[in-house]
């Protein structure tokens, strides 16, 4: 199973068995998503580490702009998810994993 990449990396985790082919096709459609409402790759992987660094710490020191950029993540992950599914179903404990790549 590959991961479809650009400046992050986008993997199906948790779903029941799938062809490969449907996988990456699902992979392809929230990575899509994701970087159409984020505005491009680089400000995916921008907004990827404002989300990772506000995980990692109290948040106290979060800039404006890298608490907006959080909000911007959860709006297009929440839409990116909904198209990854399209045509499969949500399936409990499935998931998008997204990591720099």
């Amino acid at each position: 199973m590959e991961a479809i990449e650009t400046t992050c990396t986008v993997a199906l985790r948790d779903y029941p068995e799938l062809p490969p082919k449907e996988r990456m096709a699902a992979e392809a459609r929230y990575l899509r998503v994701l970087e159409r409402k984020l505005g491009g790759a680089e400000v995916v992987a921008e907004a990827l580490r404002a989300v990772v660094q506000l995980q990692e710490s109290d948040g106290s020191e979060a800039s404006p702009e890298d608490l907006a950029l959080a909000g911007q993540w959860t709006k297009a992950a929440n839409a990116a998810r909904e198209a990854g599914y399209q045509g499969l179903g949500e399936v409990d404990g499935a998931y998008f994993e997204v990591r720099l790549a």
